[in-house]
Formats: structure tokens, C-alpha cells, sequence
């Protein structure tokens, strides 16, 4: 009855509400918004950029309603603006999209506003308003990865109603955060790569927080994590301090948050195991221990008690054998233990884990062959075996994953064929078996099922794939590398189907071609595409690519002129082709068009004329790569624009003259490889005030003279200098001993050149008489060599401070006096050419401890006495010593008690034997006769300077020709 009455009392109270309506006029609904806050927002929107005109809706016209403007949320009952939504998405770089500019203090007209989202945007010249401060209505504030530059403010302690705060962002940085104790309502709190290494009250503050259920301080340079009296983070569910450099022990509170479900500690240096606990924790479900040095022997009881979802222990340094409690934690989703060092076969209980939908053990030393027991894992959905040493074929029970979408285990010794098996896996969306052992003819039938395939990489593989001209591929490949396949010589027609493809890779396989014309159509999205050592032929008029893509065209037969590339371009690479003609076109043609490219190697081509003065539109150079072409002329004056260039390759072309002084603006410069041209003048000064990163500087083969400036020994990051066969003259700087990077055994190669490419960035480096091409193994790379000089006085003992030096060459020069007493102190000597000079006394004994020594000639020269007795001096060839009056193993001349070499017996003939005193005056007269002649031909060229230059090089040339005659002899 009660209820009866209560209904009606409602509709009659509605009845009358809509008669006044009716009397007055219906009411605007839904309400418009109030036009104070519409005038707020025009305001707002002036100061703010808009590159899409994404607030294209935010009108002045009389009438708009701004409830219904983007991102606008209005009260539906009263009107006022509670929320705005003006974030931006990162997920597609489209930075276009991105709002910029400044924030005009009239938001603060919006009383009402508790929900403010201005994420993902580019506020990179705005400082964090203070007047947010003030807007005390606000419950959620998201400024995160907006680029706000500066110093937090402390005002933003004032939103007392705060619920949500995000300012994760790598420009922003705090002075204390005790401003954060007044959001006692604060739930969520997020500053993530904030700078707060000045915030050591950083733990004390937060503790003070009763309501906060999510913390999150990753990356925020935090150095310090200490004990906690008391815990307040009764209600914490999610903890993450990933990245900060804590190296200490795990501490106990932290495994003492009874609510806690997930916890990421990775990369913070903690140390040790993992500490036991009494209290009955049952809530975690995700635990992230990658990247430190924590312990698992054993792993802690208390974690069988947790329903684990999630266990990451990537990057430990865990070895042997994997742990077999993990059996017991039978709820895992996602087991994480790449990037240690287990070391066994695959255990056969791991298959058991029948809940596993992530299974990662890529990056470990596990071995043997794969069991067919891992049928039982049917609910694996991402399967990493990548990077191990297991072997033999791929099972059969594989086939039986029906869940599985990425399988990943590249990098292993699997051989045999896969497609049985994998041809059954109709989820699959991400493959890669590159870098086995598989071998076989594929054919199109192998890939019948598998139509959600998106991403297929297999190159490093010997497989044939065969297939019909007008096989149409039952799926859309975003991903697709082949490299090594056999897939020529004709063009893979099939491709043409691929409209999705971003990535493309073909390298090595045979395809002997011109690029067909349809080929261009897909390329316009490709970011990345690899077509080289093939035997591609024909012109190329036009390249089409995505903006900052990388394309390879390298190591095929084109010919013809350069083509037209984007200026949007990121690498290109056209080297070890027959490209002919000039290089100007190419070069600066649409001169006023930025070109974007970091990476350009044009080298090993047929390329004529002058390296072009246009260098102002190519700014974003980082490796120039010109080597091996028929280019002329000097080095132009504007190549000093390319202040980004590390990397500087015009090795064997015919260029000339002096060095430009514009290139001392090339300070990042890494590596400078002008050898094999006919570069003249001295060897600027300016190098080593201001290339102070070089690693490499190779002068080889060129006309160089005078003196080696001492200031080449300020740079203390070389590690290949090569000034060889030039017309250099004067003594070694002593203070060659501050080349620091050649006195240290470990690697300093700063170029990220190396970082782009294994194959860019090489040098060729002449050891042991023979030139070698460094790529990978740069970097560990340190010789000196200047041979071949018109170099003189002793050799500093100051040089055999350089410990790391693996090659020495000083031949071919006029060095004088003893070889450096300490020379055995340079242990990583593996070539070491003295020959052709005037060095005399005995070859000091240190030289036994060089027992990495492969090389080594010290012929021709003055040099006396024993050879010291060593398994590696003794192993040598004579020809190391020939030329000296040396004895000992391994000549043949044997030396006295000693060491002196024995006079020759002379045998006393009374008829038949020489008179020694008619012999002394025939040989006085013909050294006389010798001498008189010697000078009359030759003596008025040497009071000629360039006559006698040129002469002492003939006669070098000479020296030398006699000399690889008698090494061939012997």
C-alpha cells in the first residue's frame, strides 16, 4: 500500500513539473554549455597549435554549442565543462597531430573541471602552468609525455581532490616532492623518467600517501631505497621502480605489501637473493626481476603460495640448469628467462606448464633437441627459443599448438624441413626460424593455411622456394626477409599480391633481373628494403620509399647515372655496383629541399667528376661513404655544413689538394678514411684540437709532408692511425703515449654508425704486409703505422706505452738507435715491421714476452748480436732478421760463447791461396774508383732538393723490389 502511495505522490509532482513547463516554455535539453566556459576555450584554443585543425569544431559562430565541440565532456543536468580530453596518440609518430604552443591561464574559468587530459602532446618550450594549481576542482590531470620542460610546480600540492596524476615525462625534473603529501586522496600517481635524483625524501613522501593503490617511478634516476619504519602502503596494488640504480639488496617491506598484485623491479642493480617472509602474501600475480643480479638458489618458499600469472627473471645471469620448483607454479602465464645463462637440455617438465601462454628462454646456452611432449603446451600462444644451441629437427607435436600466433627460434642449429609442422599452426602471425640449419624445396602448398601470417622471417636458411608464376599467397605480409633463399633467377611475381608490406628483405638470392616496374607500386609504404647481392641489373630512374626508410641496393650490376632518390630518405646504400657518370645531379639538384638522409654509401661504383660544393641540404649526414670511384677535385669548403658527420670514406679516388679548413666544424667526425688520393700539404694542425672523437684517421698513399703534429696526441680516442706512404719527415712525437685509447684494452669506438649497421662502417687496415676490411671487429681494432716515410731519430720509449697496439709498421724509414728497451711491455703485438732503417745494437730481450707475435721484421738494419730465445721469435721465419749482422736461431749462423758472431776461418795456401794484402788494395781501389763516379753522376742532384727527394724514392723503390726478391727466395 505504502508503495501505491509513493507512485503516486511521484507522478503527481511530475505532472506538475510539466504543466509549469508547458506554461513557461519547454526548457533547452540537453543544456548548452554556459557561455563564460565557451568564451574560456576560444581563449584557450588562440595560444594553443593546432598542425591538423583537430579542434576545427571549436567555433565562435553565435549558437555553437561548445558540450559539443572535441574533446569537450559536459555536465548533462547542469551544463558546466566537467571534462577535456585533448591528448594525442604516439602510437603512429604522426607529430602533425601533436598540440603545441602555450596554455592560457583562462581553463582556470572552468570551475567545474575535474578531468583534464593533455597527454602525448609536444609542450617541449612550455614550462608546467602554475595555475594548475589553482583549478582545485580537478580529480585527474594526465600531462604525461607532453614534453613539459622545467621544474615541477609546487602549487600542484593544492588539488586536494586529486585522484589521478601523471606527469611521467624525461624533460621534467623536482627540487623535493614533499609538495605531494597534501593529495591525500591521491590513487594513482605516475612520474615515470621525471628527474628526481634530488628527491631523496622520495620514499618517506609517498609512504605518507594512505589512499594510493598505484606508484608508479620508473626511470626517475633514483639512487637510494632505504628501510622503512612503518608501511603505509596498506592499500599499493601496483609498485614499479624499473630502471633506477638502487644496487643494493632487495629490501624485506617491499615483499611485505599484502595487496600488492603486480611488482616491477627491473634494471635497479639489486643484488643477492630474494628474502623470505612470514607474512601470507596471496595476492601477487605479476613479479619483474629482469636485468639485475638477484640469486634463485633457491627459489623462496613463499612464492608457491602465490597464484603467479606473470614471472619475468630476463637478464640474471642464472646459470645451469633450469630451476624445477618453476613446476609448481601451476597457474603461469608468461614465463620470462631470456638473456641468462641456463645451460641444459630442455627439461622435460617444462612441457607440464600446460597454463603457459607466453614461454620466453631466448638468449641462453640451452642445447639438445626439442621433446615431442610439447604438445601439452596448448595454450602457448608466444613461444621464444631464439638464440640457443638446440638442435635437430623441429618435432611434429609442435604442429599440435593450435593457440600458438609468434613462434621465434631463430638463431639455433634446427635442420631439416619445418613446413609440416608449421603448416598446421592456422594462428600464426609471427614467424622466425632465420639462422638454422633448414634446408629443401618449398613449395606454395606449405603455406595453405597459414592466412593470418603477417610477419615471416627465414633468411640465413638454404631453402628453394618454388612456385607458380600465378600463385596469389593466402596471406598479407607486413614482414618478409629471405635473405640466403634461392629464389632467382627469375622475379618472385607473387610479390606483387604483398600490398601491405613495411619490410622487405631479399638479399642473396640469386635473382638475376631488372626491377620490374609494378615492383615501385609496393615500396611507397616499405620502411625498410634490402635487395642487394643479387645480380640486379639495368638503370634505376626512380626510388620509392616510405619517409625515413632504409633501402639497399648494394652489391648488384646497375648501371647508368644515379637515380632521383626522396629527400625524405633515412639510408641509402648503392655501393659495389657500375653506377657511372657525375655525382652533381645527384648531389644538388633541389637544392632547397632538406634531404633527411643519415646514412649514404655510393662506394666501389664507376662515379666521374668533382665531389660537389652543395653540401648545405645535407645536413643530417652521419656516414659519407665515396670510396673506390674516379672522383676529382679538392674537398669542398661547404662539406663543413655536415656538423652530424661521423664517418667520412673517400679512400681510392683522384682528389687533391690541401684539406679544407671548413672541416674542423665536423666535430662529431669518427672515422676519416682519405687514403689513396693525392692530398697535399701538411697535416692540419686543427685535427687534433678539434676532431677530438676521431677512432680512425687513415692518410694512406697520399703526398702529406713535413712534421706529424704533436697535436695528433690529443686524441685520445684513436685507435687506427695510418699516415704510411706519404713524404712525412721529422721524428715521433713522444708524446704519442697519450693515445689513450691504444694504451686500453677495451673498445672506444663512440661512432653510432656501428649501431645502424654491421656492414657500413669498415676500414681497411694494412697488418702483416696484407691489407683486411674490418667491420664487426672494428671497433677492437688498434694499429699505427707509418712506414714509408722520410721519418727519422730514435724511436720513443715513450711509445711502448701504447699496451694495446696489436700492429706497429715504422719501415722505410731513417730511424736510428736502439729498439725501445721495453718493447715487450706491448703484450697485444701481433705485427711488427722495423725493417729498412738504421737502427743498430741488440734486440732487447723484453721482446720475448711478445706472445701473441705472428709478424715480425726487423730487416735490413744494423742491428748485432743473439737473437733472443723464445718460442715465438724462434718460430719466425729468417727473413724477419736477414739484412743485420744478427745470429742465433732461426738463422744459420751460430754464435759464440758470447754472442758474438764467429770470425770466418781464412785457410792458409801457400800457392794457391789469396794474398791479403793485394786483396785490401783492390778492393780500396775499387770502393775509390766507386765513390769518384758515384759522386760525379749523382752529386749535383742531391744539392737539388726536389732532384734528391725524388731520387731517395727511387732508390727506396729499389731497395725494396731487391728485397721481396730475396724474402721470395728464401
Amino acid at each position: 500500500m505504502r508503495v501505491v502511495l509513493l507512485l503516486i505522490k511521484v507522478l503527481a509532482i511530475a505532472a506538475i513539473t510539466f504543466s509549469i513547463g508547458l506554461c513557461n516554455g519547454i526548457p533547452d535539453w540537453p543544456p548548452l554549455c554556459k557561455e563564460g566556459e565557451r568564451q574560456a576555450l576560444l581563449i584557450f584554443k588562440q595560444d594553443l597549435e593546432d598542425p591538423a585543425n583537430r579542434l576545427s569544431s571549436w567555433v565562435a559562430k553565435e549558437g555553437s554549442d561548445c558540450c559539443s565541440w572535441t574533446g569537450v565532456v559536459c555536465d548533462h543536468i547542469t551544463g558546466h565543462i566537467h571534462e577535456l580530453h585533448l591528448n594525442s596518440s604516439h602510437s603512429d609518430w604522426d607529430f602533425n597531430s601533436f598540440f603545441s604552443g602555450k596554455i592560457n591561464p583562462s581553463l582556470l574559468s572552468l570551475k567545474h573541471l575535474n578531468y583534464l587530459d593533455l597527454s602525448n602532446n609536444d609542450f617541449s618550450t612550455t614550462r608546467i602552468p602554475s595555475f594548475f594549481g589553482s583549478m582545485t576542482s580537478l580529480t585527474h590531470l594526465n600531462l604525461g609525455h607532453s614534453w613539459f620542460d622545467g621544474v615541477i610546480p609546487h602549487k600542484l600540492g593544492n588539488l586536494s581532490s586529486l585522484r589521478y596524476l601523471n606527469l611521467s615525462n624525461y624533460n621534467l625534473k623536482v627540487e623535493n616532492l614533499r609538495w605531494i603529501s597534501g593529495l591525500s586522496l591521491l590513487k594513482h600517481l605516475d612520474l615515470s623518467s621525471v628527474n628526481l635524483s634530488k628527491a631523496s625524501d622520495w620514499l618517506q613522501v609517498t609512504n605518507m600517501l594512505p589512499s594510493l593503490v598505484e606508484l608508479d617511478m620508473s626511470y626517475c634516476q633514483l639512487h637510494q631505497i632505504t628501510p622503512l619504519p612503518t608501511t603505509n602502503f596498506t592499500s599499493l596494488v601496483v609498485l614499479d621502480l624499473s630502471g633506477n640504480i638502487f644496487n643494493s639488496l632487495i629490501l624485506r617491506w617491499v615483499f611485505s605489501l599484502k595487496n600488492l598484485v603486480s611488482l616491477h623491479l627491473s634494471d635497479c642493480g639489486f643484488q643477492g637473493p630474494i628474502p623470505s617472509i612470514s607474512q601470507n602474501i596471496t595476492s601477487l600475480r605479476e613479479i619483474d626481476l629482469s636485468f639485475n643480479s638477484i640469486s634463485l638458489d633457491p627459489i623462496p618458499k613463499w612464492w608457491f603460495n602465490q597464484k603467479f600469472l606473470e614471472l619475468s627473471l630476463e637478464a640474471n645471469q642464472l646459470t645451469g640448469q633450469l630451476p624445477s620448483s618453476i613446476q609448481n607454479m601451476t597457474c603461469l602465464k608468461v614465463l620470462n628467462l631470456r638473456w641468462n645463462d641456463f645451460n641444459s637440455t630442455v627439461p622435460e617438465w617444462l612441457y607440464s606448464l600446460n597454463n603457459l601462454e607466453s614461454l620466453l628462454l631466448s638468449h641462453n646456452a640451452l642445447r639438445g633437441e626439442i621433446s615431442s611432449s610439447i604438445r601439452n603446451l596448448k595454450s602457448l600462444r608466444h613461444f621464444d627459443l631464439s638464440d640457443n644451441s638446440i638442435s635437430g629437427p623441429i618435432p611434429m607435436s609442435l604442429g599440435n599448438l593450435s593457440s600458438l600466433v609468434e613462434l621465434d627460434i631463430s638463431g639455433n642449429q634446427f635442420n631439416g624441413t619445418f613446413i609440416e609442422v608449421i603448416g598446421k599452426l592456422k594462428l600464426l602471425a609471427y614467424l622466425d626460424i632465420s639462422y638454422n640449419l633448414f634446408k629443401g624445396v618449398v613449395s606454395e602448398v606449405s603455406f595453405s593455411n597459414l592466412t593470418k601470417l603477417k610477419h615471416f622471417i627465414a633468411k640465413g636458411n638454404s631453402f628453394t622456394l618454388k612456385t607458380s608464376r600465378d600463385w596469389l599467397p593466402p596471406f598479407q605480409l607486413e614482414s618478409l626477409r629471405l635473405d640466403s633463399w634461392h629464389l632467382g633467377p627469375e622475379w618472385p611475381m607473387w610479390l606483387q599480391t604483398q600490398t601491405q608490406l613495411t619490410d622487405l628483405s631479399l638479399s642473396g638470392t640469386g635473382i638475376s633481373s631488372t626491377i620490374p616496374t609494378w615492383f615501385w607500386n609496393l615500396t611507397f609504404q616499405l620502411g625498410y628494403l634490402n635487395l642487394s647481392h643479387n645480380q640486379l641489373y639495368g638503370e634505376i630512374q626512380n626510388i620509392v620509399a616510405a619517409p625515413e626508410s632504409v633501402v639497399d641496393l648494394g652489391s648488384n650490376q646497375f648501371t647508368g647515372g644515379l637515380p632521383i632518390v626522396p629527400p625524405s630518405l633515412a639510408w641509402l646504400d648503392l655501393s659495389n655496383s657500375s653506377f657511372s657518370g657525375s655525382v652533381f645531379h645527384f648531389f644538388c639538384d633541389r637544392p632547397e629541399e632538406p634531404k633527411q638522409l643519415s646514412i649514404l654509401h655510393l662506394g666501389h661504383n664507376l662515379l666521374t667528376g668533382k665531389v660537389p660544393d652543395c653540401w648545405l641540404s645535407w645536413q643530417y649526414l652521419v656516414a659519407l661513404i665515396l670510396e673506390n670511384n674516379y672522383l676529382t677535385g679538392n674537398v669542398p669548403m661547404s662539406i663543413g655544413y655536415l656538423q652530424q658527420l661521423e664517418s667520412l670514406h673517400l679512400r681510392n679516388n683522384h682528389m687533391y689538394g690541401e684539406l679544407p679548413h671548413s672541416l674542423r666544424n665536423c666535430t662529431s667526425l669518427s672515422v676519416v678514411d682519405l687514403s689513396g688520393n693525392g692530398f697535399v700539404g701538411s697535416i692540419p694542425i686543427w685535427m687534433g684540437k678539434t676532431l677530438s672523437r676521431l677512432n680512425v684517421l687513415n692518410l694512406r698513399s697520399n703526398e702529406f709532408e713535413g712534421d706529424i703534429p704533436s697535436e695528433i696526441c690529443y686524441l685520445k680516442s684513436l685507435q687506427i692511425l695510418d699516415l704510411a706512404r706519404n713524404k712525412l719527415s721529422g721524428a715521433i712525437p713522444r708524446c704519442f703515449h697519450n693515445l689513450s685509447a691504444m694504451a686500453t684494452l677495451s673498445e672506444s669506438f663512440s661512432s653510432v654508425t656501428f649501431t645502424v649497421s654491421n656492414s657500413v662502417e669498415a676500414s681497411i687496415v694494412v697488418t702483416k704486409g696484407i691489407e683486411v676490411e674490418y667491420t664487426n671487429l672494428l671497433k677492437f681494432v688498434k694499429s699505427m703505422d707509418l712506414s714509408c716515410n722520410f721519418m727519422y731519430g730514435e724511436i720513443p720509449e715513450e711509445l711502448t706505452d701504447l699496451l694495446a697496439l696489436q700492429s706497429l709498421n715504422l719501415s722505410n724509414n731513417h730511424f736510428t738507435g736502439r729498439i725501445p728497451s721495453m718493447i715487450g711491455n706491448m703484450a697485444q703485438l701481433e705485427s711488427l715491421d722495423f725493417s729498412m732503417n738504421q737502427l743498430d745494437a741488440e734486440i732487447p730481450p723484453s721482446m720475448t714476452n711478445l706472445t701473441f707475435l705472428s709478424h715480425l721484421n726487423l730487416s735490413y738494419n744494423n742491428l748485432t748480436g743473439r737473437i733472443p730465445e723464445s718460442t715465438q721469435l724462434q718460430s719466425l721465419h729468417q727473413s724477419s732478421f736477414v739484412g743485420n749482422e744478427l745470429c742465433g736461431a732461426p738463422l744459420n749462423k751460430n754464435c759464440s760463447a758470447n754472442g758474438v758472431i764467429p770470425p770466418p776461418t781464412v785457410e792458409q795456401d801457400g800457392g794457391g791461396g789469396y794474398r791479403l794484402l793485394e786483396d785490401e788494395w783492390f778492393y780500396v781501389s775499387l770502393v775509390v774508383g766507386f765513390f769518384t763516379g758515384f759522386w760525379i753522376v749523382f752529386g749535383s742532384l742531391l744539392v737539388n732538393m726536389p732532384w734528391s727527394i725524388l731520387l731517395s724514392q727511387w732508390l727506396n723503390m729499389i731497395v725494396l723490389k731487391m728485397y721481396n726478391v730475396i724474402v721470395e727466395y728464401v
